[in-house]
């Protein structure tokens, strides 16, 4: 009987686990993961459960007994400590090694971190942390005006927080969305009242609040980092599998040994709509990657060629973001920016690479079609369309 390991049990592990079940695998399923609660989704850790618009039990991607009904041993608060290719095996934190026939990697990305006391929100005890610190007026500054900076700025807004985020690019997602619509989110933010800092970045966080480069100190009673996040490709570059932003696959997800494959955050997978490979930190990919690796890993002829999707919540502000905007070279706007209620299309020689709805709903299909399309389009069509 096979054996296939799992290591990470996050949302694209525990898809993947699923996965196997439902296309039939009658092996043993491992599901390893280094945190001690069942595998859960990320997006609400930032959005409703932070804003204390969702309960805890809506995070979890299954019920508690949903493991042991499919036969998945599910292993938890234990680390991989090694992953050994050439004989098919991983070690684990333990002492004990756990043989497997294929495997997938699924270990997804950790923040990126400074020196000096700070928050983070990765995890649910990071948001439940987080939760109770929002209270009470309470002075919160936020390094980097990133999605999930942006994201925990509105929560702690809302719940009555005095907030300052610092940043040192010109403008809010600057690099994600570019200036022009990075702009609109900060002006969102600054019309509830955050105090926004661009152009200057964090030097030194200290127990009282932070150092900014420019030498001026600005005090606050936490203090919330979100520069980014890093994949966790330590145990794939250990095991001499092929890396570069993350674990290098193919558009079936495999990696550089023909048994062992990738999926979510951590892989850098070969996308058939850019021909190139790409990285993807997004829900998304680990909603429908996680299933992907799964069908590959049972010899099934499958691509992963979903478009990168991303949504956000922040105030009264409803966002869901399809494509890639690199290299693109001209941005047109269906209705107005300034009402918040538009959609915004980003063109590379006259073809959409990209499109963002902002509070208009029901047009992403339509949207990513046009991606996929590739057709020339007149900016006139898409403005009045």
């Amino acid at each position: 009987m096979a054996t296939y390991v799992i290591v990470g049990a996050g949302l694209a592990g525990a898809k993947a686990a699923q996965t196997l079940r439902e296309e039939g695998f009658d092996g043993e399923i491992v599901l390893i993961g280094a945190e001690t609660e069942r595998p859960y989704e990320r997006p609400p850790l930032s959005k409703g459960y932070l804003q204390g618009s969702s309960e805890r039990e809506e995070i979890f991607v299954h019920e508690p007994g949903w493991y042991a009904d499919n036969d998945v041993d599910l292993r938890l608060g234990i680390r991989v400590t090694r992953i050994e290719p050439a004989h098919h095996l991983v070690r684990l934190g333990d002492g004990s090694r756990q043989p497997y026939d294929k495997l997938l990697i699924a270990t997804g990305a950790v923040p990126r971190r400074l020196p000096g006391p700070a928050y983070y929100l990765r995890t649910v005890e990071d948001s439940e942390a987080l939760k109770r610190r929002f209270t009470g007026g309470a002075n919160v500054l936020v390094v980097g005006a990133s999605w999930i900076g942006l994201e925990t700025a509105a929560a702690a807004r809302t719940a009555g927080c005095q907030v300052t985020v610092v940043e040192p690019e010109p403008t809010a997602l600057n690099r994600a969305l570019g200036h022009e619509l990075g702009e609109l989110f900060a002006r969102l933010h600054a019309s509830k009242g955050v105090e926004l800092r661009f152009g200057t970045a964090a030097a030194e966080i200290t127990e009282t609040g932070v150092r900014l480069s420019s030498g001026e100190r600005l005090s606050a009673d936490l203090v919330v980092v979100g520069i980014g996040a890093a994949p966790e490709v330590g145990l794939a570059r250990d095991a001499g599998l092929d890396v570069g932003q993350g674990i290098l696959t193919d558009a079936s997800l495999r990696t550089s040994h023909p048994d062992v494959y990738a999926a979510g955050d951590v892989a850098e997978f070969h996308h058939p709509v850019y021909g190139r490979r790409i990285r993807v930190e997004h829900w998304a990919n680990a909603l429908h990657g996680g299933p992907v690796a799964a069908r590959s890993m049972l010899g099934q002829e499958v691509v992963h060629d979903r478009l990168p999707y991303f949504y956000t919540d922040q105030y009264e502000l409803g966002m869901e973001f399809s494509g890639d905007i690199e290299g693109h070279d001209e941005i047109v706007y269906r209705g107005d920016p300034e009402s918040l209620e538009f959609v915004a299309y980003w063109l590379r020689d006259r073809r959409v690479v990209a499109g963002m709805n902002v509070n208009v709903w029901d047009v992403v299909d339509d949207i990513q079609e046009l991606i996929r399309s590739g057709v020339t389009v007149h900016p006139k069509e898409l403005s009045s369309g």
